[in-house]
């Protein structure tokens, strides 16, 4: 029980001073005393903005980056591939490319896109697993980063095309395909909230089952475990949890990646740990990045897709390397 506290004091605190940079950053600063007017109800400039603006994106930032982590923790229990995240294996470009075509030449709205990103995402989850070969054995998830690396590749170079075709109709989502929260986060909670909810459910039923997939499917089946469906359980809930988060704010990399890599180090390999320690931590994660997006460059902003990645790259990187004890 120590542990649980332990892992929950570590990562509480990163996560409301992230909250509180996301609130007070910006083209304005604000000080810390704005938020009681928040509070308070008071008709200022600074409660306006909190409001209108940074708390909405906020609220958005917290799911997207929660359901992010959750997709990435599932991907690298039910693969076993420590380079599990829904932006390498090709599922946040399948989304993203589905959301471009709906959006840019259907001129389908945000709203309306939720459910074809979710589309988007299973098909390119599907052409992954079909590209890999199904593989097994130690180069399993080697030949899984390849396949999603190579179809990333086709969908960013499909929507490219699509988005070049008529760059006058695409100059609205032109910062959304690189990944970047809005204002109107209110406006589309409801919108992600089914997709979030089956997934999170989802992920929460396959926490035990996870836990026994570690062990090796041969090994997990033999204890009982169905291994097909929950691999297949795993994929739905990805596909509604990347989905979802995609159509909302656009293909965020590396927090799927990052955030059950240190829930691990947290609280240990149990997935009925790591899976609500991950969600937590994506969510600091997207409100810190979010955050530093806004100050890095005034007056103009940073997508939080970019800043993710300046963060994520240099752990995909001290990943890459071997430990010690491997050498």
């Amino acid at each position: 029980m120590t542990g649980r506290v332990r892992s929950t004091f570590f990562v509480g605190l990163p996560l409301a001073a992230a909250m509180l940079a996301s609130l007070l950053a910006g083209a304005k600063l604000l000080p810390p005393s704005s938020l009681l007017d928040l509070v308070q109800g008071r008709d200022s400039e600074a409660a306006l903005i909190l409001s209108q603006l940074r708390l909405p994106r906020l609220m958005l930032g917290l799911v997207v980056g929660a359901a992010l982590a959750v997709a990435g923790a599932i991907i690298q229990a039910a693969t076993r591939n420590p380079l599990g995240d829904p932006g390498l294996l090709g599922i946040n470009a399948g989304a993203s490319l589905a959301v471009v075509i709906g959006s840019g030449l259907f001129g389908l709205a945000p709203k309306m896109t939720v459910w074809l990103a979710s589309g988007g995402a299973a098909i390119a989850a599907l052409a992954v697993h079909a590209v890999a070969g199904a593989p097994r054995g130690p180069s399993a998830p080697i030949k899984l980063t390849l396949a999603g690396v190579a179809v990333t590749a086709f969908c960013l170079g499909i929507g490219q095309a699509v988005a070049l075709a008529d760059p006058e109709r695409f100059d609205l989502v032109r910062n959304w395909r690189v990944g970047a929260l809005s204002g109107d986060g209110l406006a589309l909670l409801p919108a992600i909230a089914p997709p979030l909810l089956a997934g999170a459910m989802l992920a929460a039923l396959l926490a035990t089952r996870l836990n026994l997939l570690a062990l090796g499917e041969d090994r997990a089946a033999a204890l009982g475990l169905s291994v097909g469906w929950t691999q297949g359980g795993s994929l739905l809930a990805v596909v509604l949890l990347a989905g979802a988060a995609v159509a909302a704010a656009g293909p965020i990399a590396f927090i799927g990646l990052a955030a059950p890599h240190i829930a691990r180090r947290l609280g240990g390999v149990d997935q009925r740990i790591v899976l609500p320690l991950a969600a937590v931590i994506g969510a600091a994660l997207v409100a810190a990045a979010d955050a530093l997006g806004r100050v890095a460059a005034p007056p103009a902003e940073l997508p939080v897709g970019i800043v993710a990645a300046l963060i994520g790259a240099p752990v995909l990187a001290m990943l890459a390397r071997p430990r010690r004890s491997e050498a």
